[in-house]
Order: C-alpha cells, then sequence, then structure tokens
C-alpha cells in the first residue's frame, strides 16, 4: 500500500512540477493592467472583462492582474483612447466606431441597417475585413485583439412612441458622436445631439435631449426605462465592440506576455458574444416589465429608414473606400447565401 501511495503521489507531481517549470520558464512579469469601460457591472460587457481576467490570471500563471473599472468610472471612451495613446491607460473596450478618429476606416461598422443577424455580425468580425481594419490600429498608438458584442440598436424615449419613420422628426436624439450617427439621425428629421455614453442618463432625466438608440441590454443595465417610456424594437444599426491595447503597453511586453493577452481576449470573445445575444433575448421582457411601451417598426418603415440612409452610405463609402465598402458587403452576402 505505501508503495502504490508513493506512486500514485509521484503521478501526480511530476506532471505539475514540469508545469510549473513551464510557466516559471516564460518570460511573464508580475503586473496589474487597468481596464476601463462604459457599461456597469453585471453588463455583458463586463462579464467578458471578468472573464478576460480569469483567462489571464490562469494563463499567466496569477502573475498579471486585470483591474477592471466599469461604468465610466475613468471617463468616456475617447479620452480613455487618448490616455492609452499617451501610455497612462492600458486596455479598454468600446464600439469599435469611436475609432472612426484615428482609423477612418472603422466608420464602416457605422453603416444602418448594415447586419441582420449575429452571423453576419462574426463573419465580418473574424474575417478579413475585421482583422484589417485592426491591423490598422497600431500607427496610431493602440493594438487591436478581437471584437465583443454589444448589439443591435433601437430607439427609446420620453416624449412620444416611435411608430413610423416620419415619427423621428423633431426629436432631440443623442447619439454616438461619430459623424455617421450624426447624419443619419439629421437625415431622418431628427435633431442629433452628440453626446458620451456616461453623459445620457441625466441628459434623458433632464430632457435635454428626448431619446436615444440604445442596444436592449444598455437600456436595461443603464436602467433608462426610469426615464423613458417608450421603446421601439428597429435593429437599425449594431455595434461591434473592439477590444484594445495601448501600444506603449504592447511594446515593453515580452511575446508570452502577448499570446497570454491576445488569446486571451478570442476565448473571452467566444463567452461574451454568447452571453450577450442570450441575455438581449431575455431583456424585451424585463423592460416591458419595468413598465415600458413597446412598438416595433414595421418592415416597410424600416425600409423608409434604409432609403433614408443610402445617400449617408454613399457619403462615407467614398471617404473609407469604396473597395473595403464592396468588400464588407461581400462577406455578408455570403453568409446571407447560405441555407
Amino acid at each position: 500500500m505505501r508503495r502504490f501511495l508513493k506512486s500514485l503521489l509521484t503521478g501526480v507531481l511530476v506532471p505539475c512540477a514540469l508545469l510549473a517549470g513551464a510557466a516559471s520558464a516564460a518570460d511573464i512579469q508580475q503586473r496589474t493592467l487597468r481596464f476601463p469601460y462604459a457599461n456597469n457591472k453585471g453588463h455583458p460587457q463586463d462579464l467578458g472583462v471578468q472573464k478576460f481576467a480569469e483567462i489571464v490570471a490562469a494563463k499567466s500563471g496569477g502573475k498579471i492582474t486585470v483591474k477592471s473599472y466599469p461604468g465610466g468610472q475613468l471617463g468616456p471612451d475617447l479620452p480613455t483612447v487618448s490616455a492609452m495613446q499617451g501610455g497612462t491607460m492600458d486596455m479598454t473596450v468600446m464600439n469599435a466606431s469611436l475609432l472612426a478618429g484615428n482609423v477612418k476606416e472603422m466608420a464602416v461598422f457605422d453603416f444602418p441597417l448594415l447586419f441582420r443577424n449575429g452571423r453576419e455580425v462574426d463573419a465580418v468580425a473574424d474575417g478579413a475585413v475585421g482583422r484589417k481594419l485592426l491591423d490598422k490600429l497600431p500607427e496610431r498608438g493602440l493594438v487591436g485583439l478581437t471584437y465583443w458584442e454589444l448589439g443591435f440598436r433601437h430607439f427609446h424615449g420620453s416624449k412620444r412612441p416611435i411608430r413610423t419613420a416620419d415619427d423621428m422628426k423633431g426629436l432631440k436624439m443623442r447619439v454616438i458622436p461619430t459623424p455617421i450617427y450624426v447624419d443619419f439621425m439629421n437625415a431622418t428629421g431628427a435633431n442629433a445631439v452628440p453626446m458620451p455614453y456616461t453623459e445620457t442618463y441625466t441628459a434623458l432625466e433632464n430632457r435635454t435631449v428626448d431619446g436615444m438608440g440604445n442596444p436592449l441590454l444598455n437600456i436595461l443595465y443603464g436602467k433608462f426605462y426610469e426615464v423613458n417610456k417608450y421603446l421601439t424594437i428597429a435593429n437599425y444599426m449594431h455595434n461591434l465592440q473592439a477590444v484594445i491595447v495601448s501600444k506603449k503597453l504592447w511594446d515593453k511586453l515580452s511575446e508570452d506576455e502577448r499570446t497570454i493577452i491576445r488569446d486571451a481576449a478570442n476565448e473571452a470573445a467566444v463567452y461574451q458574444r454568447r452571453v450577450a445575444r442570450e441575455e438581449d433575448a431575455k431583456a424585451l421582457e424585463q423592460l416591458k416589465a419595468q413598465g415600458m411601451i413597446v412598438n416595433e417598426l414595421p418592415p416597410e418603415e424600416l425600409a423608409k429608414l434604409g432609403e433614408i440612409a443610402k445617400p449617408v452610405i454613399a457619403k462615407y463609402s467614398k471617404d473609407i473606400g469604396e473597395e473595403l465598402v464592396k468588400e464588407l458587403y461581400a462577406e455578408i452576402e455570403k453568409v446571407r447565401a447560405k441555407p
């Protein structure tokens, strides 16, 4: 029995010792990475960051710690990007199109009515176009790792229900501070008010704006149902989120550390997208339970928004590059052609 126990312990301890030796042999330093983001705790964006932190800790043997700052604690998205470029912030996840000020081609993700479902989104995010855009970031002081999911946007507001495209006219609508959002919203006859996400609840509460567009989960976790009565299901835009790292930090990392962070972001992406879509499917009933009055924009009215969007898309296609836009739509059409 003594001999058996000795052999059993040897069989367990030797592989563990080998793994420990492999970890110690890797070029990994003790580090703490600061990771701020806009959404609140419990939101799939937050859950993705927590999963990323778990994977990084496991892969690094506990040497690399990811410290999260949810709810815009360290400021809005664009100042965070500037801080990353300056080397005073490490990482973030944000709407990819907000990076258009650094890489103009990222604005393609703002095209209205671009995607119909998650399959199309993933094909672009994980395909040649998605990678091509991330690969443009290093020259702007950023490193793109992967894309996570925020979801399709819908209209919500306090003034009146939006049942037709014409109902947009005259409304003061907060938009993401990017040119395509501004132009599209103005084209509907609404008055676009560009504003950081972190300022929107107060603006809606004070009636500085009448409404905005958001994924269902943002409406739920941001508690916008407290200040907005009406919700219109529209799927009029989709938000891919880019997970990005400061290049100044990236250049200091060893290849082993880079591999850990890159792989962890990709593994967390699979989890984060799944959770975001599962939770989105439940959110509508939760918002109804909170008292929101829900309408769905009919197909013919959504088609009107599509017509309104065409001049905006044509305008920005020239600036973004028509070849890239063609490549993007070709990737989407490949998915649509499959049963």
